[in-house]
């Protein structure tokens, strides 16, 4: 293999979140956006958000140290302050969403018409994690 040449990626596997409260966290993540977890303890909650594609719940402060699992171990992390991320919908089911989020008390703070035709709704989880809904037209790969 050439050196110089990096190996293909195959998406962004997992997005991980630093949350205060995890079951504050899990009713916005699965009573409002309607996902289902895969995997909850009391330091994490997995949720599929697509096909590959994972939304990480990990309660502040649990995540510093090492993990160690039968397998290996997972080194320590943490994040802190408001991130943003987005989450690909259909265009079709952008102004449901937007009406789902509304039924939920939940305030969108904005909204955006993207010059080749896509759209963003945004709006925070408890924390303040900004989160996007955007479909697809916004970038040169999506």
């Amino acid at each position: 293999m050439n050196e110089a040449v990096a190996p293909p990626l195959g998406g962004v596997l997992e997005t991980g979140l630093y949350v205060e409260d995890l079951d504050r966290a899990r009713r916005f993540y699965e009573g409002v956006m309607g996902l289902r977890p895969m995997f909850v303890d009391g330091r994490l909650a997995a949720y599929p958000a697509a096909p590959g594609s994972v939304l990480l719940l990990f309660r502040q402060g649990t995540t510093d140290a090492p993990a160690h699992l039968p397998g290996g171990t997972i080194p320590g992390h943490d994040g802190q302050g408001r991130l943003h991320y987005a989450l690909a919908v259909a265009a079709e089911h952008l102004d449901a969403w937007a009406e789902r989020l509304a039924a939920h008390g939940v305030p969108l703070e904005g909204r955006v018409d993207w010059p080749k035709g896509s759209r963003s709704l945004y709006f925070r989880d408890p924390d303040g994690h900004l989160v996007e809904l955007a479909t697809p037209g916004l970038w040169k790969n999506y």
